[in-house]
């Protein structure tokens, strides 16, 4: 615990002259009390209840000046609560690998059924934006508070050649900051830019709009608690933008990316059009991609790895740890443990403290 005018404690050091105090009137009371005829006779007048209860209500109010003394210190502490504003961007692989049947009945459909789940138990405060990528990537679903809308357009994935997981990624925070400056040409048209004898092109150019605003100052990363990517893929990219420099990009924004590889590691062959071929994860660059943005990565082999992983994610996204003042916390106990010293006080001896 942390504090806002740590150098106003020193008002703490009243708390063991108010206890002294306290010890001085109760002598000073014995001496000045009126003789009984037995002093053993009052004493068992009293019973040892009643000289242990005359105690209470004095060590209650020093416990609520105690609380009220640390109040003034305006106290800090790390609390994990619901974030108010919170904007989702669900960034899924439609590319062809997702049909493949290593999950039942397919990774695209287990996908979609994951992400319902996800979506359905969300707070309905946070705002939900879908992005689909493959050779290219678009905005399917702008950030809204209807899930409706949201669970529509998973239903409406189709799926198409190559996976640009950059692009994914790049599609996703121009969503989140469409004032920013961000070229998304090279997402959007994917191989159509690409330079000759490259899967991609650089980002360098992507943002440079985005660079070269005077105003722009990069956050630390992770930093940007409001919004949040959540990359699902079943592969590696083979167009579009780098997903490192992507990364990067998302972390000057402060933007955590959560990861999540699907399917077997190895691969699956994949046969499409006539043609065959294996898709397996690239775990390294998804590690990597969380790292990043200080997000996380998740691996999913099947469909119920994948509900877990989309239960743990909701937790984490739409919960944040912040230092928050709890003053408040600190007022409130003193004030309830004043009024209940007083109560106490008045109905054992009818006199406040």
């Amino acid at each position: 615990m942390s504090f806002l005018w740590p150098e106003l404690l020193w008002v703490v050091l009243a708390l063991p002259a108010l206890i002294l105090l306290y010890i001085l009137a109760l002598r000073r009371k014995k001496k000045f009390a009126v003789t009984y005829s037995s002093v053993a006779l009052v004493k068992g007048a009293m019973g040892a209840g009643s000289r242990v209860r005359r105690h209470i209500p004095p060590a209650l109010l020093l416990t609520a000046i105690a609380f009220l003394l640390i109040a003034v210190g305006r106290p800090l502490a790390v609390i994990t609560l619901p974030s108010q504003e919170k904007t989702i961007i669900l960034a899924m692989d439609v590319s062809g690998s997702m049909r493949a049947r290593d999950v039942e009945p397919n990774r695209l459909v287990a996908s979609q059924n994951a992400a319902r789940a996800f979506i359905n138990d969300l707070p309905r405060h946070a705002r939900i934006g879908v992005v689909t990528f493959a050779g290219t990537a678009s905005l399917v679903q702008a950030p809204t508070l209807n899930r409706e809308d949201v669970l529509d357009a998973i239903d409406r994935f189709q799926l198409q050649p190559g996976t640009a997981t950059g692009s994914g990624i790049l599609v996703s925070l121009a969503t989140l900051f469409p004032d920013a400056g961000f070229d998304v040409s090279d997402a959007i048209y994917g191989r159509e830019h690409a330079q000759p004898g490259t899967s991609g092109r650089s980002l360098d150019l992507s943002t440079k709009n985005d660079r070269e605003k005077p105003d722009f100052k990069p956050l630390a990363p992770g930093s940007y608690t409001s919004a949040a990517i959540i990359m699902l893929t079943d592969g590696q990219r083979t167009t579009g933008p780098d997903p490192i420099e992507a990364a990067k990009r998302a972390a000057e924004r402060g933007v955590r990316i959560y990861t999540v590889g699907f399917g077997t590691v190895a691969g699956d062959v994949i046969r499409l059009n006539g043609w065959s071929f294996r898709a397996g994860l690239d775990e390294e660059t998804l590690r990597a991609v969380a790292n990043i943005t200080h997000g996380e990565y998740f691996y999913a082999a099947n469909a119920e790895d994948l509900r877990k992983v989309y239960q743990d994610l909701n937790s984490r996204v739409v919960l944040q740890a912040q230092e928050t003042e709890i003053t408040a916390v600190f007022a409130a106990a003193g004030a309830a443990l004043a009024v209940l010293a007083a109560f106490l006080s008045l109905s054992w001896f009818n006199r406040i403290v």
